[in-house]
């Protein structure tokens, strides 16, 4: 998708953000975000996360899911950072850029968001300043790339506490542990001495140094929700947001794990209409454990649609679907789902 505004879209944002800056009322209630170029005030589209096919964990190319998701006709794609190496391997190379600007032009394509997996920049929440300004600097390279695929937004999950671990590496998964109850007790190790003050204190800090960065580069900056994160839904988005109080500073929200967290998303989409960038679209099984086929669940998309509409957002909704088999299926009568509901 290429810009039409006779505005380059760079200067445009840097305009809009520079004039809420300047503003000395920005206060909970004023909109934090700059508006997505290319797109009518309340126009909503579909986009599809480059990660439904191809495993984050898998990395680089990111040729095959741009194909695929071309084909199916979306209007924006995530494309995602699943390692800091991979940024100097993969993402930074001109000719690899350049190659999947081509590629994304062919289709229509806009990349909606960049993203950097937790994995990337996983010591933000760190107290150690050394690890911590590692990974700011890691966040600030792919905020570089998002610039280099006209991407409007810099996505992460918000980080958890490095002293919080589980069985398993990826903390916020670990909500549905059943095997071996009731002898087996759900547990997370949680560090001696644990500072939960210093931790918060410190990732204010890192979030207000992320969203300057962002901003630098013209981009927004969306944090995502997920279980046992220091950002798990709306009202600590907005406990974040009164303290970093940035106009590049807004919320990914992913309506699967807000429901995984008994909150209702409608209600919670209500909460941040006013910094709401971007919406991540899962299904939920009845137990409110295990993420299913969209379409499939108990999510109430069009309830959702309807919040969506009514509270003017304008952005992109992106299918993040679990594996399964048929994914191919599955995104397509998704989007056949969410395409009706939006027109």
């Amino acid at each position: 998708m290429k810009n039409k505004s006779p505005i380059p879209r760079r200067d445009f944002l840097k305009t809009a953000v520079a004039a809420t800056v300047a503003s000395p009322a920005l206060t909970r209630g004023t909109s934090a975000a700059a508006p997505i170029i290319g797109l009518k005030p309340g126009e909503m589209k579909l986009a599809c996360v480059s990660w439904n096919f191809r495993g984050i964990g898998e990395g680089p190319p990111a040729d095959e899911p741009i194909d695929i998701i071309g084909g199916m006709r979306f209007d924006g794609v995530e494309l995602i950072v699943s390692r800091p190496e991979d940024l100097d391997a993969y993402w930074k190379k001109d000719t690899v850029v350049s190659g999947l600007k081509k590629k994304l032009d062919s289709y229509k394509l806009a990349v909606s968001q960049f993203v950097l997996f937790q994995s990337a920049v996983e010591n933000l929440s760190s107290l150690d300043s050394d690890r911590r300004n590692r990974s700011l600097d890691v966040f600030e390279e792919g905020c570089k790339v998002a610039v280099k695929l006209d991407a409007p937004i810099i996505n992460m999950v918000a980080p958890w506490a490095r002293e919080l671990k589980g069985p398993q590496e990826y903390l916020p998964r670990y909500f549905a542990q059943t095997k071996g109850a009731p002898d087996t007790k759900y547990h997370i190790d949680i560090a001696k001495g644990f500072d939960y003050d210093a931790v918060w204190e410190t990732f204010v800090q890192t979030m207000k140094d992320c969203t300057e960065r962002a901003a630098r580069y013209d981009l927004r900056f969306s944090l995502e929700n997920h279980t046992h994160t220091l950002v798990h839904d709306a009202t600590a988005f907005l406990k974040l947001w009164d303290e970093v109080k940035h106009p590049s500073l807004g919320m990914n929200m992913d309506i699967g794990w807000i429901q995984l967290q008994r909150a209702y998303p409608p209600h919670e989409i209500h909460k941040v209409k006013k910094y709401l960038m971007n919406v991540h679209l899962r299904d939920i099984d009845g137990v409110g454990l295990v993420f299913v086929r969209i379409g499939g669940g108990v999510m109430d998309f069009k309830a959702v649609v309807e919040t969506l509409k009514e509270v003017g957002f304008t952005g992109y909704l992106a299918f993040e679907q679990d594996g399964v088999a048929d994914m191919h299926g599955v995104i397509q009568n998704g989007k056949k789902i969410l395409s009706e509901l939006i027109a």
